[in-house]
Order: C-alpha cells, then structure tokens, then sequence
C-alpha cells in the first residue's frame, strides 16, 4: 500500500487530498503511479498531465523515474514560487 497525496490547485481540480493504493507488480516508479492515476479519465489527464508537474517521495523531491517501495508516500503539485 503507498499513500499518495495531492496539493494546492491538484487538490481542489481534483476533489481529494489523498487517497492509499495497492502496490502491485505494475507500480514500480512515480511515473507508473502518475499514468495508472491518469487512466481514471479526462480531469486526471489534465492534472497529472502537466509538463511541470512536481512529485515528492517520502517528503523528499524527486523525479517521476523514482522507484517506490510499500508503505512509501507520493506527492504530487504544482510547481511553487518564492519571494
């Protein structure tokens, strides 16, 4: 199981802030997190879809390439500005 959580504008587009998912053998990387979340229809294409799309494991950046393990969380969000 790994628990994936969403922030900012993808929490609001998408309805939800959180959500646990089997880990299965086709879940290996962010990456195949991102796309099996984006099957689920048209708003999550568009979310999980952007080009500067950021993604944490375990509360440390990372590329979507990062290979996941049980019990692991995922964020995803968009990308943020400082001052």
């Amino acid at each position: 199981m790994i628990l994936v959580s969403y922030f900012a504008r993808y929490r609001d587009q998408l309805g939800v802030g959180g959500e646990k998912i089997a880990l299965d053998g086709s879940l290996r990387t962010i990456e195949d997190v991102r796309l099996h979340l984006c099957a689920r229809g048209p708003i999550w294409q568009q979310v999980l879809g952007e080009n500067s799309l950021m993604c944490a494991l375990n509360h440390e950046l990372c590329t979507p390439g990062a290979v996941i393990e049980d019990f692991d969380e995922i964020a995803f969000f968009p990308p943020v500005t400082g001052g």
